[in-house]
């Protein structure tokens, strides 16, 4: 019998292959470059001048042959007519989500569990008799005629009301999350990518979202000078535009969407590093990028309010460290009785998904 040949660690070796180990470049990149595919490869052709990713056995040539092959794009290279396809859009959400949730540390909280028994689709391990008022399909049939064989025998069996056991099983509740992007142009001011740490978290909340709490719903709003929609397989393309910062249009927006969610649980994730700086008065829009001007923040402050009495607390995540603005950001949830969280770029994701994951505990009525 052949056993286990163990040998010394090397640091150095990598159980990926050449193709697994670009693609991951090459995933980093097409999101740096908001799904700009001929950019990215122009950069991986840099930074193979530059670090020599490919060899003489397997060059870049051949490994855009096998993003082909393996579905991650499509498309006649020689035409120009090139682009990423859904399948390489759900591998960055993937990625983005081993990425970024991959770091959290364990906690005893989360899964969108509650501590109200009712009707879901987790059995509770543990029974009770049966009660008036309870529904058939909760009798526990098994655990029911054994009661009826110990309590009557078997030679004269029957079964009465206080044979019956009831098995429970645990409530979950679903909710509806709005995330909020900022998009305005100070976004990638002051030589600092901050849209390219959000798309990754929005990418990777929704894959959490869809892959282990189906029945929640996630949309996703951005914000510039107005406010809109977009899908999930539209966040890889996201971009920064020459905007203001329209706050208000990005809360009504989101306000709107959630008053269409039948379930009672709502919540909005607004993600931004600026102050409000925009609103939009019939056709015409009135800007002030010159301090906090009381005219728009009132009316930041007066959504807030809307969405406390409707049961919306609003999460904010500000990438900013301005004495000023935070004033306004604790203002601002003071305002919804929400939570704020002053986080720097590389703590982002963490703080996100550890509000998601432990803020499902309770049920807003």
């Amino acid at each position: 019998m052949r056993g286990y040949q163990f040998t010394q660690f090397n640091p150095d070796d990598n159980s990926k292959s050449r193709f697994e180990q670009m693609l991951d470049l090459f995933m980093q990149l097409i999101t740096y470059t908001s799904g700009d595919l001929s950019e990215a490869l122009q950069w991986m052709n840099e930074l193979d001048k530059k670090y020599q990713l490919t060899d003489d056995e397997y060059g870049m040539g051949d490994f855009i042959d096998e993003l082909k092959e393996k579905g991650f794009i499509s498309g006649d290279n020689e035409k120009g007519e090139i682009k990423i396809t859904p399948k390489t859009e759900q591998g960055i959400r993937k990625r983005s989500l081993d990425e970024i949730f991959g770091k959290l540390k364990k906690t005893k909280q989360g899964d969108h569990k509650t501590f109200k028994p009712g009707q879901g689709d987790e059995l509770n391990p543990e029974s009770r008799q049966f009660q008036f008022g309870d529904m058939l399909e909760q009798i526990d049939f098994t655990e029911s005629i054994r009661n009826a064989q110990i309590n009557h025998g078997i030679d004269s069996f029957q079964m009465r009301e206080e044979d019956l056991s009831i098995r429970e099983t645990d409530f979950k509740s679903q909710t509806s999350t709005v995330l909020m992007i900022d998009i305005s142009h100070s976004m990638i001011l002051y030589g600092e990518d901050r849209i390219t740490p959000a798309k990754k978290v929005a990418m990777a909340l929704s894959e959490l979202i869809q892959t282990r709490y189906p029945k929640d719903t996630l949309d996703i709003v951005v914000f510039g000078n107005d406010a809109w929609p977009i899908e999930v397989k539209d966040l890889p393309y996201l971009q920064v535009g020459p905007y203001h910062t329209n706050t208000v249009a990005g809360l009504e927006l989101a306000m709107d969407i959630l008053r269409r969610r039948k379930n009672p649980n709502k919540q909005i994730f607004m993600i931004t590093d600026g102050k409000p700086t925009c609103l939009k008065i019939g056709k015409r829009y009135y800007k002030n990028s010159f301090g906090l001007d009381r005219k728009v923040v009132n009316r930041c402050l007066n959504l807030a309010a809307q969405c406390k009495k409707l049961k919306i607390p609003i999460t904010t995540f500000m990438i900013a460290t301005d004495p000023y603005l935070q004033k306004f950001v604790q203002e601002f949830t003071e305002m919804n009785h929400g939570k704020a969280f002053f986080a720097s770029l590389d703590k982002l994701g963490a703080f996100i998904f550890s509000d998601f994951e432990s803020g499902k505990r309770k049920t807003v009525y």
